[in-house]
């Protein structure tokens, strides 16, 4: 089990470095103006699947209505990362999240569903409720600071 949750062993805080790094990129590729987040899921040393935020295929490339406000349909980084999973013949079971933003409440009953043990994130959503949720399902919860200048 260790050996799953932990496939680097001592280099396993290298690795979440550079998979967070990874999701930082992957990030740009959103086409959300507020936020752009993005999400990769690893298992087993190999990336299974990746996410950004966005709206939902089919749909126009904007974000944000005419306000700024963030349209209710857009998906998270998170949820894209899974649905995109739940498609192909991976599963996402015992892998671990790497997302640039801590997850939301939704998403966070997402990766428990998932069966994700591990999540890896930089930078802090508004509130921590979903944080908190994983920590109760018993999912390992790592913040890691990562710089600008670091990340590219």
């Amino acid at each position: 089990m260790e050996k799953m949750k932990y496939p680097y062993g001592a280099k396993q805080p290298q690795f979440d470095r550079r998979y967070l790094q990874m999701a930082k990129i992957w990030a740009k590729n959103s086409y959300c103006k507020r936020r752009q987040v993005g999400a990769l899921i690893v298992k087993e040393r190999m990336i299974i699947s990746d996410g950004y935020n966005g709206t939902p295929a089919g749909f126009e490339n904007v974000c944000e209505d005419e306000s700024g406000k963030t349209k209710p349909y857009v998906l998270h980084a998170e949820a894209n990362a899974i649905t995109k999973v739940a498609k192909s013949s991976n599963s996402s079971e015992g892998a671990t999240l790497y997302v640039t933003s801590s997850p939301c409440m939704e998403c966070s009953k997402l990766i428990i569903q998932a069966g994700i043990r591990r999540v890896v994130y930089c930078d802090e959503y508004h509130n921590l409720d979903g944080v908190e949720l994983l920590k109760r399902a018993g999912i390992e919860v790592v913040k890691i600071e990562i710089n600008e200048i670091e990340s590219f």
